[in-house]
Order: C-alpha cells, then structure tokens, then sequence
C-alpha cells in the first residue's frame, strides 16, 4: 500500500498568515456563493411553479378533445393554446399509460403531438402522483420539467409541465460569473494579503535577521560585539514587545560576555604571571635537591630518597608550570614562529624517541617519498609529536602497535577532513580565539595549497566514551581508564597543548576513537613556505 502524501503546509509565519487569510475568504466566497445560487434557483423555481398553476389542465385537455373540451360551444373556453408559453408540455395518461401527449414549439401555436417519448420517460410520468402538485422529472427527448399531475374527470390523469431550461441556465450563469468575481478576489486578495503581512511583519523579520547574526557570532570567547540592536515599534502591540524583549536579553547577553572576557583575561594574566613567577622557584628547589644528592658524605637512605623525591616532583612541576605557561601565551594570541618545518623529519626523530621511551611497544611509520614541509614553529610542531606519541605510550598496555602516518592532500579534499575534525573536535581547542585571524589566513591558504595530514593510530582499549567529548580540555586524565597497569602520569595538559598549538597554527585535531582502534588526526595547512 502506497503512502499518502501529504501536502506541503506553509513553514513561514507570513506564508501561514497569508494562507490563512487566504483560506478564509475562500470559504467566505463558497458559502456566498452557494447561497446565492441555491436562493435564486429556488426562487426561479417557485415563479415556474406560479406560471405552471395558470397552465392548470387546459393544455392536456386541448390534447384529448383536439383544441375543444365537449361542453366547449366556442371552442376557445379551454382550447386555446395561443396564450401557452414556448416549451410547455402536455400529456394525458389512462391506466397508466400515455395517451396523448403535446408540446408547444417556439413560434408555433397549435400543438406537436409527435413527441418522442421513450419507454423511460412515458414511466417516469405515469409515476409522477396526481396531487396537484410541482415535481421534477428528468424527461430524455425534453430535458429536465417541472410538471403538475391532476386527476381528470374521465378517470384518467392530466400532467401539465414547463421546462426547466429557463432556471437552470440562469443559474449556470449565475455560479460562472460568481466563480470568476471570487477567483478574482482570492488572487486580488492573496496579493494584497501577501504584501499586507510582509509590512506588517517587517520589525519581527528584523528581530529575526539581529538573532541570525548574533547566531553566526563566535561567542565561545574572546571580544565579542554584539550587532545592532532591533529597531523597537510600539511596544503595546505583540511585534514591538517581542523586540523590546529580544534587546533587553541582547544587553544582558552582552555584560555577561563582557564580564567573562574580563574574567578570562585576569585568569590567563595571572595564569601568566604565576607560571613565569615559579619557574624559578621551582628550578631553585630542583637545583638545592640535586646539589644536596651530590653531597659527598654519608647521608642516610630516607633522606637520599626524599631528595630524590622533590628533585623529581619539582622537575614535574617545573613541566607543568612551562606547559601551563605557554598555554596562557596561545591564549593571549602571542604569535608562534613562522619557519619553513620539515614534518617527515620531525616525524623521524619523535617517533625514535618515542622507541626509545617505550621499547615494549611496536612503532611503525607510513611516511610519503617526498618531505613534507609546513611553515609553523619547530619546537612547538615537534611537542605536538611528541605529547602524541606520549599519549599512546603512556595510555596503552605494552605490546600495542602504534603507527604513525604522514601524508599530504590536494586542496579539495582538505576541506571535508577539516569539517570532520571540526566536528570532533572539543572546546578547550576552540578556546585560542585571539588567534583567529591567523587562523582564518592559515585556512584560506590551505584551501589553495593543501594539507599535511599527520595520524597517530593504536589498537589499545581506546578512549572511554564519556571522555571523548573533552579529550583535548585541560586536566583530562584518563590513564587509570585506558590502562589499569598505568601509574603516576602527567597533569593532564598533553593533548591540550596539542589543540592549541594546532590551532594556532590554523590547522585542526581530531579523535576518532574504539575498542582497539584509536586514532588522533593532525591537520596542518602546507602553505607557503618559501616565505618563512
């Protein structure tokens, strides 16, 4: 069984108004009009009835006598069909059946009595009731009567009738000329209505375009200028109040963006300054404890190990303080350095290092014939490697194979990877807003010149599925999830790190993450490098 399809109803507001409007005269227009015929045809009917009952029987009985009735002396008392209307019909019926029948012919006054009548029609008048009064009866040679059957004083039964034709057409004309007058007026009416609704809807259409640009607006941080507020009309109507109410959310919506772009800029300022402020602190205690293991008299075991303690927890610390340090900087919009970079070289040497930290895993790569260069920083594009490659060592239990993938695509192809990994992609990325005008440049080259793609794939346990989401926000630790084995770890800021500085670069990460199948996407635009 085939569906029904549903017509199509209108989505917008002034469409439906106009529909309904629409919609409504309509009807109004059916229910006059039908009014009007049904009026008039009973009207026209009734004034053929009054014209039928001055025919009264004189016809049908001019029709048995042949123009005189028996007591007729002058033959003109009852006979004389001069006086009849064109189209009447008589007919005289004895036992049921038609014995004589007549019609009176345009311009003709004396009567045709070779009317054919079918077997049909001579039924359908012997069933009209001698009552002596009006009935409708469809005749096959004549059209549609209106006759009046009365009983005669031979016991026989005189049927009288007028045509119907008259009222019928003038009833067509009447519901031809009021479906024109109304077709008329629905499209006169559904233009103006149109019109009508479109002006008296232009504030709310304003409110409407002021919302779609505050929708486009990148409202996750940074400045943020809200557009012009909505024209305001009178506010007693339910357009105006709308409006007043839409820009009075627009200002609060504005001081809370404004006072959490002050609040974000004294935590980054103080982020900043505390992590600059430590690091010597912490490389002081870290030198005080490797000094005092190198104290060449007996020391007793405890003391040795507290020492060595603090030295390594203050390495830790002084790790955390230079990550958190350099992500205040990528907030702040610091720039990065712009060098040409050899990627299949960097790639090279993390990956060897990585071996070196983790000879229990199997490291493979998938490298290109030709070097892959980018412009970016160095240092930074090695650290993405690196707290990647980390990553995988770290969250994996030993035997994992990691393998590490590097190729580059043509301009077409690079922006539907982007999408994907925009899609993937969490909100701590999203947080480097002052950089997004580089960013915006860095995008618009890599859609001319192309992309290095760099992938990071394991077949560990994968990342847990509520983890996925804010993977890449800062202090997300997960290694008791990933691996049971897995002890101390970093702070947290590993993939952090690789999200901001990617961005900064005008590039995107992404994860794509399963049971044994985990795979961390690096998108750099090539750009050109020649310049660097």
């Amino acid at each position: 069984m085939r569906p029904v399809r549903r017509l199509p109803r209108p989505r917008t507001l002034r469409a439906r108004l106009t529909f309904g409007l629409v919609v409504l005269l309509a009807v109004s227009c059916a229910a006059v009009g039908l009014a009007a015929v049904v009026e008039l045809n009973g009207f026209l009917t009734q004034r053929l009835d009054e014209q039928l009952a001055q025919v009264g029987t004189r016809f049908p009985e001019s029709l048995e006598h042949k123009g005189a009735l028996p007591d007729d002396h002058d033959g003109d008392e009852h006979g004389d069909t001069r006086r009849l209307a064109t189209g009447t019909f008589g007919a005289r019926l004895l036992d049921g059946r038609v014995t004589h029948k007549g019609l009176i012919r345009s311009g003709d006054p004396s009567a045709d009595l070779d009317v054919g009548l079918s077997a049909a029609d001579r039924a359908r008048l012997a069933g009209v009731p001698a009552d002596g009064r009006p009935h409708t009866v469809g005749l096959s040679a004549l059209g549609d009567y209106r006759v009046v059957a009365s009983a005669g004083r031979d016991r026989d039964v005189l049927i009288a009738g007028l045509p119907l034709e008259p009222v019928q057409a003038t009833v067509r004309r009447l519901e031809l000329v009021a479906g024109i007058v109304f077709g008329l007026a629905l499209v006169v009416t559904g233009v103006a209505g149109a019109l009508w609704v479109r002006w008296s809807l232009r504030p709310l259409s304003r409110v409407a375009d002021t919302a779609t640009r505050v929708s486009e607006l990148p409202l996750a941080s940074g400045v943020v200028a809200l557009p012009a507020r909505a024209p305001e009309t009178d506010p007693r109507g339910e357009v105006g109040r709308v409006a007043g109410a839409f820009n009075r959310m627009l200002g609060h919506v504005e001081d809370a963006l404004t006072k959490r772009h002050a609040s974000e800029e004294r935590l980054r300022s103080f982020a900043a300054d505390a992590s600059h402020e430590l690091r010597t602190p912490v490389a002081s205690v870290r030198g005080h404890a490797e000094l005092a293991l190198l104290h060449p008299g007996p020391v007793p075991a405890e003391v040795t190990r507290a020492l060595e303690r603090i030295a390594a927890e203050s390495s830790r610390m002084g790790e955390m303080v230079d990550d958190l340090l350099l992500l205040a900087r990528l907030d702040a919009g610091r720039p990065l350095e712009r060098e040409p970079v050899d990627l299949t070289r960097l790639v090279l040497d993390a990956v060897t290092d990585a071996r070196a930290a983790g000879p229990d895993h199997r490291w493979t790569l998938d490298l290109p014939a030709e070097p892959v260069t980018v412009p970016g920083d160095t240092h930074r594009l090695h650290q993405v490697l690196a707290n990647l490659l980390a990553n995988a060592r770290l969250h994996t239990p030993a035997g994992t194979k990691v393998t590490v993938t590097l190729e580059t695509e043509a301009a077409g192809a690079a922006g539907g990877a982007g999408g994907t990994a925009d899609g993937d992609r969490s909100a701590a990325a999203g947080e480097v807003a002052a950089t997004a005008t580089a960013t915006a440049t860095a995008t618009a080259t890599a859609a001319a010149t192309g992309t290095a793609r760099l992938s990071v794939h394991d077949d560990g346990p994968g990342v847990p599925e509520d983890l996925r989401p804010g993977v890449f926000e800062r202090f997300t630790r997960a290694e008791h999830r990933r691996r049971p084995d897995a002890s101390g770890g970093g702070a947290g800021l590993g993939l952090s790190i690789v999200a901001a500085v990617v961005e900064a670069h005008g590039g995107r990460v992404a994860l794509d993450s399963l049971p044994g199948a985990t795979t961390f996407t690096v998108l750099l635009p090539l750009g050109d490098v020649s310049s660097g």
